[in-house]
């Protein structure tokens, strides 16, 4: 009994090696099938070539890490030629639930794919059964404990099949031929070796593979390196949005000068006898000479007429509003002239020689509203 209860902390002290190894897999992930047959026989008391018996089995099992394993086996035993003779087909059969320990992922660790060769080890207890018992003294049911040892190769490129060579050593604990009290033990002469030849197939698993999978991980380096990044892109919005908003604003800002614009009353202008006043009148800011997009309406006027009348020479004059010391006030004028003239010579292409430029200064005489003297206006001296 005490060996029984070592080999099961051995079991044990293997299950918590394999936990070391970092894989992904899902709840029916990693399970296989298989069919195994070969030889049996007594391990004492006759000669080994002389009785040896033909087993058949199925092995169905589970891969919960690349280590460690649980499967459940039942082979059956078509001859018993050490045992008194028993006139059935099957002499007998074994069921095992067995711990499987692949010793080269154990102990070399996993590559992300099982290697071409590998030794499992396989320990277990199960439950034996002889047909026709033949004397009162003979057990029909027994307990049993089997220990193997599996050289495997993986076949093909997916590693989807396996075959395996497996001797192994099987026990009737408590003595087939024993009295029901006897205690249980691994005794030597109540045990067979049997070597078998099987052939498994591993199930496709989640992973688009039929096996483990190494989970990809990061370590605490490469993930600050990740979140520092995702911080800058969270700035980089930030600043997106503000410049979002600072343009909304300066849109608002055009359409509210837009809607003055168009609310103004025409404004009335004091004809000189020697020339004739054009009606279209350019709208500057407070201080500023950039003619806005919404005045180019007036230019664009001023251009048609001048087409229209190839004879036209004109003159474009610039205001200011009294506000400021009157030499700004000069430069302003003579600055919005400009502005206006270079908007006709190079956008609607009026000839430059048709076109003359004066700063008037400041004044509050054209327009009774002081902030519509800041403008410029145009003149066409032909007539």
């Amino acid at each position: 009994m005490k060996k029984f209860i070592l080999m099961l902390s051995a079991v044990a002290l293997t299950a918590s090696a394999s936990a070391q190894t970092v894989v992904e897999s899902k709840t029916f992930d990693n399970f296989y099938i298989g069919i195994n047959g070969g030889l049996a026989t007594k391990t004492t008391g006759h000669g080994w070539m002389d009785n040896l018996n033909p087993n058949v089995g199925l092995r169905v099992g589970r891969y919960f890490t690349p280590v460690f394993g649980l499967a459940v086996e039942s082979n059956v035993y078509l001859a018993n030629k050490p045992y008194p003779s028993i006139k059935t087909f099957v002499r007998s059969m074994n069921t095992s639930l067995l711990a499987t320990v692949n010793l080269n992922n154990w102990l070399g660790g996993y590559k992300g794919e099982p290697r071409l060769f590998e030794i499992s080890g396989l320990y277990g207890i199960g439950w034996g059964h002889v047909f026709g018992t033949p004397s009162e003294n003979t057990h029909d049911n027994t307990l049993t404990s089997k220990a193997a040892i599996d050289f495997a190769f993986n076949l093909g490129s997916a590693k989807a099949w396996q075959i395996y060579i497996e001797p192994a050593m099987i026990w009737t604990l408590a003595g087939q031929n024993a009295l029901p009290d006897k205690e249980v033990q691994y005794d030597i002469n109540e045990s067979g070796f049997q070597l078998n030849v099987g052939l498994v197939y591993k199930f496709r698993n989640s992973n688009g593979t039929h096996n483990f999978k190494n989970a990809e991980l990061r370590d605490q380096y490469e993930i600050d390196i990740l979140n520092a990044k995702i911080n800058d892109l969270r700035g980089d919005l930030n600043k997106t949005d503000e410049l979002i908003e600072a343009k909304d604003r300066q849109i608002a800002d055009l359409q509210e000068a837009l809607d003055e614009c168009n609310n103004r009353p025409a404004p009335v202008y004091e004809k000189p006898a020697t020339v004739t006043n054009l009606q279209p009148t350019v709208l500057f800011r407070q201080g500023k000479s950039v003619v806005d997009p919404a005045q180019y309406a007036p230019i664009e006027l001023i251009a048609q007429y001048m087409k229209n009348h190839p004879e036209a020479q004109v003159e474009i004059k610039g205001y200011a509003s009294p506000e400021g010391s009157a030499e700004l006030n000069q430069k302003l004028s003579e600055a919005r002239a400009e502005a206006v003239k270079k908007i006709l010579v190079n956008k609607y292409k009026i000839a430059a020689g048709r076109l003359t430029t004066k700063g008037c200064g400041a004044t509050d005489k054209l327009f009774e509203q002081v902030e519509f003297n800041r403008v410029a206006t145009f003149n066409d001296n032909t007539k």
